[in-house]
């Protein structure tokens, strides 16, 4: 298990885990989605999971000069969800960001309150 920083010789696993989910991601991996995507994540903060070479899972972050991070997308391949590797991104983004909070941009309430983070209005606070 290796958390490193994204490259953009990682875009093309990372595109495959994205079309591995079907069409809840398909706003991403369509083509023109793609293109935009590519874009936003040259202008995030994203930190990838890696098992051997194998992309397991991925967060994508904004960092807002100083009023806090944001997170946009956390997501874990399939067949390892269960396992905390989610968590274990987003306390890796925290480690990273020790003096700013936190905040989780989400609709998958249930995952995040599980995690034991609070929700504050429309976002989660870790």
């Amino acid at each position: 298990m290796e958390i490193k920083i994204f490259q953009k010789e990682m875009e093309l696993k990372l595109f495959e885990l994205l079309k591995s989910e079907g069409e809840d991601w398909g706003d991403y991996t369509s083509e023109s989605g793609r293109t935009q995507y590519s874009k936003a994540i040259e202008s995030s903060i994203v930190y990838v999971y890696l098992e051997e070479d194998d992309l397991i899972a991925y967060i994508r972050c904004k960092e807002d000069s100083g009023f806090g991070v944001y997170v946009y997308d956390l997501l874990v391949r399939q067949d390892k969800r269960g396992s905390q590797i989610g968590k274990k991104l987003i306390e890796y983004v925290k480690d990273e960001y020790k003096n700013q909070s936190i905040y989780i941009m989400s609709d998958v309430d249930s995952y995040y309150e599980k995690c034991g983070y609070i929700k504050i209005g429309s976002i989660f606070e870790v």
